[in-house]
């Protein structure tokens, strides 16, 4: 009788330990799934030569099996990495999708286009997983945008299905030491937004240990201070501390009283990725690391109270049925398409010309339709300059689309340094018009989040150089529709002023448009005057593609710039160029400041020229300069991004394959030599195409 009252005493401790939120015998058929396509990866499909890149997630996958079970809210955003496939499988990845990713095989999450553990969830009825980056620490601003889009669609526009949403941001230790953390957690701390930091802490970036990631080898302990933070800090080895502190977590955020972090050790029972032997780990250590397996915990904890023995052997038996199945399904998938490859860097019509929508992220795929628009201006004013056009724009826009948001440093009440959000932040309130913190990566990652979450953020980079710490979320951001084999986009518009002005210099004055014109699934839209500016921003806000909105400096009060306000409806199409002039002697193609100084030189030549502005660079008009040089037989480009592998040699080389026959002389480039924008007024005129230089080229091109 003792004994039998001593059964009973600890069969209700156990339940006391394991919270009854979770589905423990679906936690133990998940771990054990995942746990099995570790082990055939590693054993079978690797020496095989079908998976090329693979990541164990033993030791991290009993943490992320709980974690997922706590999201189940249809409006949850997780941005996870490489390490996350048991929260992935929770969520509900499919064990065959699992596979066929791993093997880069057709119709998994990306369709063979990225590595086969970076995965992604579109959320219709359940929790939307991010697009994952192989960076480490790429996941932490779009996390805060999602958090933030959870708030503002709550509150600004009265969604009731987001209330008790949250937003996730999984993560390993290594990754708490990169610019994304720290800019997410200013974000999310400044702001009180509902984001969960979960960090799994095995103890090694690779191989690098913590205490060299971070102070002491804890973030937990190094933020304790850190205000507007609730913080967790447990053993993730322990099952039943690791449930009650994961719960304790997400109930906490969900509670609306600001973010969390909290951290969970784990052991890293494989290597970082299948090539990594774990040589620099001491025998001892990796013994410790055996013992701390949380799938012994588990099963501690679970066998014989909850589960008996047989009812467990039943679970692993049938778990190998299920995966080697999905194993087989997988296997019989063919290779992607090689002529589908190059599909979806943009959004995409079909035959009958209506729009391919991505199944997750900006406004089309929640069938958001803004009005249509003309490319006929109609003035409404005297001429403006570019500066009081651009705010016009955002203004009206803002009050058609009450998705949009505009942010950047010093947006608000300061109005922009360049002033063109002057007075909106007023007009429409700090939810749609606000300043951010001073980091370019929390401003752009940031962006992506609230785009993926169906929002349309117009984020304001100072000026180009600035925006060199955002490269990552840049380049992410126009990759995603391509990764996701058009499941995901995330249609950003960045206003990004650059260029010299009344002086110049290495930090304010660079050009640089090429690099966003080379960074895939990017639209670049360069506007020389306050009509086109008008036409080509409002076309980016309404637009399925991300976009850069070159402003130049010396434009934006510049008299040469100034035009009427062409009206509300104006809207330019990308990849139209404006003849400026028509001519017979001579095409010259350019775009932004050089525009105007074309136009001079034109006049002091005295040369019959053709001069195109571009206005957007990617896509850029060839139809219309082939056409031109087929005419005038000559060409001369004019840019002000360095010469070597400026866009004028993407022109050039075009015109050297399509218009060969055509030439009657070389064609010729003026650009910046190159080196950065000098500062003194000397050395800037010696270095950005002067309007004699360019009138001396045009007139040495015609007499060629």
């Amino acid at each position: 009788m003792a004994r039998k009252r001593a059964g009973k005493a600890a069969e209700a401790k156990t339940k006391a330990l394991l919270p009854e939120a979770f589905d423990w015998r679906r936690v133990v058929a998940l771990v054990l799934t995942s746990r099995l396509i570790d082990e055939i990866e590693e054993t079978r499909l690797v020496p095989q030569r079908k998976v090329l890149y693979q990541f164990s997630a033993r030791g991290h996958d009993v943490t992320q099996v709980l974690l997922g079970m706590l999201l189940n809210h249809p409006r949850d955003g997780i941005s996870t990495y490489y390490r996350s496939r048991p929260l992935m499988l929770t969520l509900g990845v499919s064990v065959a999708d699992a596979f066929a990713a791993s093997m880069g095989k057709a119709g998994a999450y990306s369709d063979g286009r990225d590595i086969g553990v970076v995965c992604n969830l579109p959320g219709k009825e359940g929790p939307t997983v991010l697009p994952m980056a192989g960076d480490v620490g790429s996941q932490f601003t779009p996390a805060a945008g999602w958090a933030q889009a959870i708030q503002y669609r709550r509150q600004v526009l009265g969604e009731a299905i987001y209330e008790g949403a949250i937003a996730v941001a999984h993560a390993g230790e290594g990754a708490v030491a990169t610019n994304g953390f720290w800019s997410a957690l200013t974000i999310a701390t400044t702001l009180r937004l509902p984001l969960l930091f979960y960090i799994e802490d095995n103890g090694f970036g690779i191989s690098v240990p913590a205490h060299l990631q971070t102070p002491g080898g804890n973030i937990a302990a190094n933020l304790a201070s850190f205000k507007h933070l609730r913080i967790w800090d447990g053993d993730g080895s322990r099952v039943d501390e690791a449930a009650r502190l994961l719960l304790e977590a997400v109930t906490y955020v969900r509670s609306g009283q600001g973010p969390a972090l909290l951290r969970l050790t784990v052991p890293r029972l494989s290597g970082h990725s299948g090539q990594d032997n774990q040589a620099y780990k001491p025998p001892e250590l990796l013994e410790a690391e055996r013992a701390r397996d949380p799938l012994r915990s588990l099963k501690t904890l679970l066998v014989p109270r909850h589960l008996s023995e047989d009812e467990w052997r039943a679970l692993e038996m049938q778990v190998q049925q299920d995966v080697e199945a999905a194993l087989e399904a997988a296997l019989r998938r063919p290779d992607p398409d090689p002529a589908r490859v190059t599909r979806y860097v943009f959004a995409e019509t079909r035959p009958d010309g209506s729009l391919e929508v991505q199944q997750a992220g900006g406004l089309a795929a929640e069938g958001v339709e803004l009005p249509t628009g003309t490319d006929r201006p109609q003035p409404t004013s005297p001429r403006i300059n570019m500066i009081e056009a651009i705010r016009r724009t955002l203004a009206h826009e803002l009050r058609v689309n009450p998705r949009l948001l505009i942010f950047g440093e010093d947006v608000g009440k300061k109005g922009g340094v360049h002033t063109a959000t002057l007075g909106l932040q007023e007009e429409f309130g700090e939810a749609r018009v606000f300043d951010t913190s001073l980091s370019e990566e929390g401003i752009i990652g940031r962006a992506v989040g609230m785009a993926l979450a169906g929002l349309m953020p117009v984020a304001e980079i100072q000026f180009r150089k600035y925006a060199d710490p955002a490269t990552e979320q840049l380049n992410n951001c126009g990759t995603i529709r391509w990764r996701t084999a058009n499941r995901f986009a995330a249609p950003i518009v960045v206003r990004m002023p650059g260029g010299f002005a009344k002086v110049g210099d290495p930090w304010h004055s660079v050009s640089d448009e090429v690099r966003w014109v080379h960074a895939i699934g990017w639209q670049v839209a360069y506007p020389s005057n306050a009509e086109d500016a008008v036409g080509l921003l409002r076309a980016a806000m309404r637009s399925p593609n991300p976009t850069i909105f070159f402003e130049h400096r010396l434009l934006l009060d510049h008299p040469s710039a100034r035009r009427p306000y062409p009206g509300d409806a104006y809207v330019l199409p990308f990849g139209k160029a404006r003849i400026v002039r028509s001519g017979t002697a001579l095409t010259v193609v350019t775009w932004g400041a050089m525009v105007h100084r074309c136009e001079e030189a034109c006049q002091q030549s005295g040369v019959d020229a053709e001069i195109i502005d571009l206005r957007t660079l990617r896509p850029w008009d060839r139809e219309t300069v082939l056409a031109s040089v087929q005419k005038t037989n000559r060409c001369l480009i004019v840019h002000e991004d360095t010469l070597t592998a400026g866009f004028g040699a993407e022109i050039a080389a075009v015109l050297a394959r399509d218009a060969f026959i055509f030439l009657d002389a070389p064609v010729e480039r003026l650009a910046v030599p190159d080196i950065p924008i000098p500062y003194n007024l000397q050395l800037l005129n010696a270095t950005v195409p002067r309007v004699d230089q360019i009138a001396e080229t045009m007139r040495e091109l015609v007499a060629f």
